[in-house]
């Protein structure tokens, strides 16, 4: 009998995980051929990484594959999926797509076996996946991982390049849409592209009083890495702090749509160098974060506004 090897062992415990993994992504994607395309993406990648550094094989996974998710997301155009033939549009968005779609509906990192939550996973409705068409790329990602699937805002996060409150925000707004309240994600998006309109207004302009009605009195602004490496402050905390960091300054940033909402970008010769994320809460600007790694930049598809 030939003896057992390590690459058995770890093909044995990924197809453990694939049932799960196979859900994760068919919510992500709404196709078939797709899940199992970004399925087979990360025992690619798994196989080729192995597995000496991790010490979370699930959450490796599922970090993986949504992220695989996230770049088809992205990268698609004007191609619509099957359900979307099978179900209609008409009549889909409204409350009886359902709300038991929820964590305790799924289960989490940790809970059960993943063939027992890939099979509670696929209760959910046609409708809802055709509701999650409508939703920008990290809206659905954030939405799938943690109201499906119970994966920690701080995870998910993780995986957007995104702080936990605004990876709230995102689940948040596209748990409007899933329950119907499509017009209040749009009422909302348009209240925040005003918010972060004004404030870059106000921050060309040197308007500090502006500056100041525009921010939560904890505001706070959070730079990566490479942002810092290029002068911006690791944390700058309260509102007085953040605008004496900002007012004068923006010249070169322009309006964007960072994430599916409004923010800002600041590009040299045409390319992004470092993409501004606003979190907009009661109107006012509660986090800002000020992205620059490169593949941040890419998972974000930061465009013109």
């Amino acid at each position: 009998m030939r003896p057992v090897s390590d690459d058995d062992l770890l093909a044995e415990t990924f197809e453990q995980q694939r049932p799960r993994l196979k859900a994760v992504a068919h919510r992500m994607l709404g196709s078939e051929h797709e899940a199992e395309d970004a399925v087979q993406e990360a025992w690619l990648r798994l196989s080729r990484s192995g597995t000496e550094d991790v010490t979370n094989l699930a959450g490796w996974l599922t970090t993986v594959v949504s992220r695989i998710c996230l770049d088809m997301l992205r990268s698609r155009t004007a191609r619509r999926e099957d359900v979307m033939r099978v179900v209609g549009v008409t009549g889909v968005v409204g409350t009886d797509v359902g709300l038991d779609t929820g964590a305790d509906a799924v289960g989490g990192e940790d809970s059960g076996h993943p063939e027992h939550e890939a099979v509670l996973a696929d209760s959910v409705s046609a409708a809802l996946l055709v509701v999650l068409e409508t939703l920008a790329p990290a809206e659905r990602l954030a939405f799938v991982l943690h109201d499906l699937f119970a994966v920690p805002f701080e995870q998910v996060g993780r995986i957007l390049g995104r702080t936990p409150s605004a990876t709230r925000q995102l689940a948040s707004r596209a748990r409007r849409r899933v329950q119907g309240r499509g017009a209040e994600v749009e009422t909302e998006r348009a209240a925040h592209r005003a918010v972060v309109e004004a404030f870059l207004a106000a921050s060309r302009g040197g308007d500090l009083d502006r500056l100041l009605r525009l921010l939560a009195p904890d505001a706070v602004v959070r730079a990566d890495p490479a942002a810092v490496e290029t002068g911006a402050e690791a944390e700058v905390v309260g509102a007085a702090a953040v605008a004496g960091t900002f007012v004068g300054r923006a010249r070169a940033a322009r309006a964007a749509v960072v994430d599916g909402v409004a923010g800002a970008l600041w590009s040299v010769g045409g390319r992004p160098r470092v993409a501004f994320g606003f979190t907009v809460v009661d109107g006012v600007v509660v986090e800002i974060e000020l992205m620059a790694e490169p593949a941040t930049l890419e998972r974000l598809g930061a465009g013109a506004s």
